[in-house]
């Protein structure tokens, strides 16, 4: 499979190398009808988010090297995109490129059902398979059942994303408390907290963030041959085994001490976030998503950031990915975007504005916060420590892990009911595909 990616790589190298030097440069008319003259561009970062203030300048300059060309730009939610893709990229609406989360639930559905433009050869030709690792390609690639890791390019990811803990100094300090360098150290420290009427941890149930320390509960048990089978179906996971059985206890142990507020399970990730912001929660754990923000906004208290302590293995992965749709109009002006995404300048900016690029100048990298960030990253990286995120093994499966999660915070379901709830979708799509 890869030597026929490549020898196809090279004969598109050859096809591109006959055309127009200024048809590359235009993108050109499509062969979906487009008229070359339109780039319809949707993602779902914050305007002062890393990836939101480099993408605006890869706008900039994607303007400046197309002249004539419009871009039209919309700014989507993540559940917005989450929700609706396949019906819009079924339909005739469907944008040029988009950000579209990764994963066998989300960019490999996708690519299984035929919405995804196959870039592969524009991976090898631009470079952008040589400037990820392998870790980071992952999820870059879906085989035929739209099981990431290998097959077809069918995204690029210009970023790097992990969760972590984002926690209060000035809150450390006032109760004493020492940033934890085990997974007994934290709960030390959250119950000190909560011993002195500060509640620990801001926790969205409503979404993602409560699901994410579950998952990281469940990788304090885990290793690297877990996550593999879990996450790509190498071999059967026992959802009664010590990984996920002490995750829901003890996840459960913590909503029960007070550790977890029982109200957080109709918490969304912005309501989260920004309860943090405020300094109301001495601790905050999520994604480097949140980083740029943190850095803008958290001004009233010092923070840092510390991996969740005791683990190895974290979740994360590339960041999200840009994605062609298969009824894009103008393909070829979506590559010329990706492309500039992926330049120097806009990963540097990218580094300097609180997001982890994929291939940025080390030198280049310039502020103190930022660095620690890029730093803690390729830690994780180097360590193998990579571990993707829990709702991707299958479709819908995020809408389960939430309800699933939201059952251990209000209580309405004992640890071992959740698992079995959380099992049956899993091994139902797992049977499905073969695995």
């Amino acid at each position: 499979m890869f030597s026929s990616l490549r020898r196809s790589a090279a004969a598109a190298a050859a096809v591109v190398a006959l055309v127009s030097p200024a048809l590359v440069a235009c993108g050109g008319d499509d062969e979906a009808g487009g008229d070359g003259k339109t780039l319809k561009l949707w993602h779902y970062e914050g305007a002062n988010s890393a990836m939101g203030v480099a993408w605006a300048k890869a706008i900039e300059q994607f303007k400046a090297s197309h002249p004539g060309v419009e871009v039209v730009f919309e700014e989507k939610g993540f559940e917005q995109i989450r929700q609706s893709a396949n019906m819009i990229l079924n339909s005739n609406d469907a944008p040029d490129v988009m950000e579209y989360n990764k994963g066998n639930a989300s960019a490999g559905l996708l690519s299984k059902q035929g919405l995804l433009t196959d870039i592969s050869a524009e991976a090898e030709s631009r470079g952008w398979a040589k400037a990820l690792s392998p870790s980071l390609a992952t999820t870059a690639r879906y085989d035929e059942r739209g099981i990431m890791g290998g097959g077809k390019w069918y995204g690029v990811p210009n970023y790097g994303e992990f969760v972590m803990a984002y926690y209060n100094k000035d809150l450390f300090a006032k109760y004493n408390v020492q940033v934890p360098k085990t997974l007994a150290d934290l709960e030390t420290a959250m119950a000190t907290f909560k011993q002195n009427g500060v509640a620990p941890l801001s926790v969205g149930g409503a979404e993602y963030p409560a699901q994410q320390i579950f998952y990281l509960l469940a990788l304090s048990k885990a290793d690297r041959k877990w996550v593999e089978d879990f996450q790509l179906y190498k071999n059967k996971i026992d959802f009664k085994g010590p990984e996920f059985t002490y995750a829901a206890n003890t996840f459960a142990d913590w909503v029960s001490k007070g550790y977890i507020d029982k109200n957080s399970a109709g918490v969304k990730a912005e309501d989260m976030g920004q309860a943090f912001l405020s300094g109301k929660f001495p601790i905050m754990v999520s994604g480097s998503w949140w980083y740029g923000r943190v850095v803008k906004e958290a001004t009233s208290f010092q923070w840092g950031t510390f991996l969740f302590p005791g683990n190895k293995l974290h979740p994360g992965s590339s960041g999200n990915l840009w994605v062609v749709p298969a009824k894009a109009k103008n393909k070829q002006l979506a590559y010329d975007f990706i492309d500039i995404t992926m330049k120097p300048e806009i990963q540097n900016l990218l580094g300097n504005s609180g997001g982890i690029p994929v291939a940025a100048d080390a030198s280049a990298i310039t502020d103190a916060k930022s660095k620690e960030l890029i730093q803690n990253f390729d830690q994780v990286v180097k360590d193998d420590g990579i571990a993707f995120y829990p709702d991707w093994p299958a479709p819908g499966y995020y809408d389960v892990l939430v309800a699933g999660v939201q059952k251990l915070i209000n209580g309405s379901a004992k640890p071992e009911q959740v698992l079995d709830e959380i099992a049956k979708p899993y091994n139902d799509n797992r049977a499905n595909v073969g695995g």
